[in-house]
């Protein structure tokens, strides 16, 4: 028997010793805790309880151990050949390789132009030049496809008498910016080609202002002036909100949905549309506001007409460049599209 047979050997017999003097239910009580007490000795004896975080192994047979530090052997470990210790997991992260050529995405049923510009990380106005859309995000029609570059900016096509310095101050970026884009492939002395086509990153376009239809009539004489608080003009869902190259709202919903005045005036234009709008209406609120109501399916208002707010003027469609049925809703205050939003409660 070894030294610890022995000593739990002495303690049992110390122990019965001492529970001879004890009534008959109490020695009970005591043999079983000194089983308990024996039990929990022996189980501690067998664990070794002073490990952590990550499995190290031994080296395999024939092998040398090295100690940390690398001086020279590693000492012998009291615990075995495999036991848990603490150790640096390595990984390595790949990072996502940019883009640098143009692509080609064709328009699906519901496409927004704000909608492609999010799924490609670029800017609208960037799809708008490269696709001559003449500052109308509303020219968009399904299987149309459109050249979709890497990065926000304006693809240029260079022209005769073209310089590198030119084409950075036409679009307000450093020359640097566009030697330094890998797609574009400069050397010095950066001699330019007819023809050759040039990423602009960062460039910028200015905005045009689209044409506002006027009404040339006169006006009615029950027309009724608007109150300056609009009304929503028809239920749905904002399927593209108010950006630099689409000045309004739209708001879709299924086809023949009933689309409202916003409030009080005249028809100052209800017809059809060469600009892409389809069959549309503008109202005149007399007030310096005007409302414009695009995509009709049908329109049951006329020129120089008087109309109420929330009188019934169409039902929703999808008629000129569009990709599903939708108001194309926009406010007007002398002559500049503000933000519906503002408006609206």
């Amino acid at each position: 028997m070894d030294d610890r047979g022995l000593r739990l050997a002495a303690v049992w017999d110390r122990l019965l010793a001492l529970s001879q003097d004890l009534p008959l239910l109490s020695r009970w009580a005591a043999h079983a805790s000194v089983a308990l007490l024996v039990t929990l000795i022996i189980l501690a004896g067998r664990l070794d309880l002073s490990w952590s975080q990550a499995v190290h192994a031994s080296p395999r047979a024939g092998e040398p151990s090295v100690s940390p530090d690398g001086t020279g052997p590693e000492p012998a470990d009291p615990r075995g050949q495999d036991y848990l210790t603490r150790a640096a997991v390595p990984r390595t992260i790949k990072p996502k390789r940019a883009r640098t050529e143009v692509i080609v995405y064709t328009v699906a049923q519901g496409d927004t132009l704000y909608d492609i510009a999010q799924r490609f990380d670029v800017s609208g106005d960037t799809i708008m030049w490269a696709n001559g859309m003449q500052d109308n995000p509303d020219l968009l029609v399904i299987g149309q496809e459109l050249t979709i570059l890497p990065v926000s900016g304006v693809y240029h096509t260079v022209a005769e008498n073209d310089t590198l310095a030119s084409v950075a101050a036409r679009y307000q970026v450093n020359a640097a910016a566009i030697v330094d884009y890998e797609g574009n492939d400069l050397e010095e002395p950066y001699d330019l080609q007819i023809g050759q086509k040039l990423m602009v990153p960062g460039g910028k376009k200015p905005y045009v202002q689209r044409r506002v239809f006027a009404y040339t009539g006169p006006v009615p004489e029950d027309a009724t002036k608007g109150s300056g608080v609009f009304g929503w003009p028809t239920s749905g869902h904002i399927t593209q909100k108010f950006w630099n190259s689409h000045r309004a709202i739209d708001i879709g919903a299924a086809p023949g949905t009933p689309i409202t005045a916003a409030d009080s005036g005249y028809v100052a234009f209800a017809g059809w549309s060469d600009v892409g709008y389809g069959r549309m209406a503008i109202i005149d609120h007399g007030n310096g506001f005007q409302t414009l109501y695009a995509h009709m399916q049908v329109y049951f208002v006329e020129e120089g007409q008087s109309v109420g707010k929330g009188e019934l003027i169409g039902h929703m469609g999808s008629t000129g460049n569009s990709t599903g049925p939708h108001l194309h809703f926009e406010v007007i205050h002398k002559g500049v599209r503000r933000n519906p939003r503002i408006y609206l409660p």
